[in-house]
């Protein structure tokens, strides 16, 4: 093993181990029913059903121009100053826990700041994560949390005291793999799965025991021979195939079932190699829990050329779907369609652009794209293709309110990239990608289209009737954005972009109802949690953590 030095910095005054110790334990069953505790935000994207939505009603359309800085935590990383801070907080009764660029989990009082505890990590110097040294939260269950590292290990902490209780290696980092999601606890098992698809990894989910760290099963994103799908690769290409997992699935306790999106194939832009549909890229898999064996599985861009991995928040909802009750999913896709799929079977339902889209002219019965000829990744100067290469959406965390009905979409709008096809062969470790994608330029004119100012791009919050897959309304930025969306159960929501505005917004209607500069570009999903019966905001921008609440 590649020699590591991991060093734990213990901040603890005697108050300070009082009031972690004092903590109660994160069981299942709390996860479970996350949403009758809405002063806590007990995982990533704050519970299971994985809406972003808090049930706190303190910050009202009214009153939420009156929101301050509570307190901010600035980075202290050993990292350049350019990383990116993208983490999520948990909170815990009235104790946030955070991941400081690429891996000190850090343990703070919600109500200041102050730091009870951090763990410190250094990854191997050969740990070398496609895009950034980022990582987007821990997991907790009991006295323990869970951090995947940018190295390929998967960690367990003491909550109380940061101190490691066990540390397995998961993946090697030689290769391009990392671990970079925030892990999902469910029951006695912590599920993970790695990155590094542009690298020609082969894909996979795997599941922990959370009391030993040992594997308990394992779920190829890319099958290999005797599994099904198999045949959807052409030649060997199945051994070099991606299928990176980014961000943290969902689950169903009823269901037993676990959720999530799968990343794109290898070479991202020159399918040549790699004849077929290429499963389970560009997927939903629904595993069962306990083994990891298929439920279901739906392909949302079969054969990618465009880099439109679906590695976006399998959203769960149980609504009304044509009269009738039904276990929904949403899910906005980074190829610019919005789906509805039946979450027990993975029938497809609907089907929608929620932005321009011109590599497709629809979608079949059965949810298949129908391609448009000629619509593809070619010789220099390339092929202009809507949504651009970073998607209709891509990473940062939808919302789904049930008080409003409708779904909430950080969204490029307006923008398309110049699509470039070349040769590539696999080398372990290095880039695989077949190719690339540039936005394109004001002036040029690709394959019959022109560019022209009215139809730059531009970063949006769509709000999306589910129903229909209409647009509701839509708040327009001045630039571009990579900040996920929060919605509240008194109608606010929050969410912010790449020119270093946070807001508020009313969910109803759109209409801007606060707004503050944070100095930076906000790339996390905000949440909310309350203590002592005040209501906070958190989301991180540009090289800190920013948290708001009502001004006394």
């Amino acid at each position: 093993m590649t020699t590591r030095t991991i060093s734990r910095t213990l901040l603890l005054v005697v108050l300070g181990v009082a009031t972690v110790a004092a903590q109660g334990q994160v069981t299942f069953d709390r996860l479970v029913r996350a949403k009758q505790e809405p002063q806590n935000w007990l995982s990533y994207s704050g519970s299971y059903m994985s809406q972003r939505h808090s049930e706190l009603t303190q910050i009202t359309p009214e009153n939420v121009k009156n929101l301050e800085t509570s307190w901010i935590f600035q980075l202290n990383s050993r990292e350049p100053s350019n990383t990116r801070f993208e983490v999520t907080p948990v909170v815990v009764d009235g104790i946030m826990y955070i991941v400081q660029p690429p891996n000190d989990v850090i343990a703070l009082d919600a109500t200041s700041g102050r730091m009870f505890w951090t763990y410190s990590y250094n990854p191997s110097p050969q740990a070398r994560p496609c895009c950034g040294r980022v990582n987007r939260g821990v997991a907790i269950l009991g006295d323990r949390l869970f951090m995947g590292t940018i190295d390929g290990h998967l960690i367990a902490l003491d909550t109380k005291s940061g101190r490691p209780v066990w540390d397995v290696t998961v993946v090697n980092p030689e290769a391009g793999y990392a671990l970079v999601a925030a892990p999902l606890v469910v029951k006695d098992k912590v599920i993970i799965g790695p990155a590094g698809g542009e690298y020609g990894i082969r894909g996979f989910l795997a599941a922990y025991d959370v009391a030993t760290g040992k594997e308990v099963w394992r779920f190829n994103t890319i099958p290999g021979p005797g599994e099904f799908g198999f045949e959807s690769w052409g030649g060997g290409s199945w051994k070099t195939g991606g299928g990176s997992i980014w961000l943290t699935g969902s689950y169903d306790p009823e269901l037993n079932l676990t959720y999530w999106g799968v990343g794109n194939p290898g070479p991202d832009w020159n399918g040549d190699n790699r004849e077929g549909d290429n499963l389970f890229s560009n997927s939903v898999v629904a595993l069962d829990a306990d083994t990891g064996r298929r439920k279901w599985h739906f392909q949302f861009s079969p054969h990618d050329e465009f880099d439109y991995d679906a590695v976006q928040i399998p959203v769960l909802a149980d609504a009304n779907w044509q009269g009738s009750p039904r276990k929904l999913m949403y899910f906005a896709n980074r190829n610019g369609f919005f789906y509805v799929l039946d979450r027990a079977t993975g029938q497809f339902l609907s089907g929608k652009p929620f932005v321009e889209v011109n590599w497709a002219k629809g979608l079949d019965e059965k949810g298949r794209p129908i391609r448009i000829a000629g619509k593809a990744p070619s010789a220099p100067p390339g092929t202009l293709i809507s949504p651009g290469n970073q998607g209709g959406t891509n990473w940062y965390s939808p919302s789904y309110s049930p008080r409003t009905g409708l779904f909430y979409i950080p969204t490029w709008a307006n923008y398309r990239s110049l699509y470039i096809r070349d040769k590539v062969e696999y080398v372990e470790g290095r880039r695989f990608a077949g190719g690339g994608a540039r936005a394109e330029v004001p002036g040029i004119r690709v394959a019959g289209n022109s560019y022209s100012k009215e139809t730059e791009g531009y970063g949006a919050v769509r709000a999306i009737d589910p129903a229909t897959g209409d647009m509701k309304w839509e708040f327009k930025m001045s630039d571009l954005t990579w900040a996920g969306v929060l919605t509240t159960a008194s109608n606010v929501l929050f969410s912010g972009g790449n020119e270093g505005y946070f807001y508020a917004l009313d969910a109803r209607n759109g209409n801007l109802l606060w707004k503050t500069i944070v100095g930076g570009s906000v790339r996390s999903g905000p949440m909310s949690y309350s203590v002592g019966g005040k209501q906070y905001v958190a989301a991180c921008a540009g090289s800190a953590l920013f948290v708001f609440k009502l001004r006394e």
